[in-house]
């Protein structure tokens, strides 16, 4: 039997990386991730949603949505979460030819 690595199972069934798909597909991980880094840091600094919400004017539940689903939210929210979290942090932006890092 054959073995497959993940990148060409990637390859097979979402696409190869340069295609439009598979950059969809890394970006949607990547967003998870941000969501998963919220939730965590939340935790560790002791709050609750709730909390967190009140802290930057929004309600529970759309602390709950930006952890679980970070699809449709502003940088401008994040940044406002990340700051109330008293979280740095680094935006980088990779182009063909060189790297912007914004700070």
């Amino acid at each position: 039997m054959k073995k497959y690595s993940l990148e060409e199972i990637k390859d097979k069934y979402i696409g190869k990386p340069e295609s439009l798909s598979r950059k969809a597909y890394e970006l949607e991980l990547k967003l998870e991730l941000i969501g998963e880094a919220i939730k965590e840091i939340r935790k560790e600094r002791d709050l609750t949603q709730s909390e967190l919400g009140e802290m930057i004017g929004v309600k529970k539940a759309q602390i709950s949505k930006l952890e679980n689903s970070t699809k449709n939210v502003s940088i401008g929210t994040l940044m406002r979460v990340f700051d109330a979290l008293k979280t740095e942090v680094k935006l980088q932006i990779e182009l063909e030819d060189h790297e912007l890092e914004v700070i």
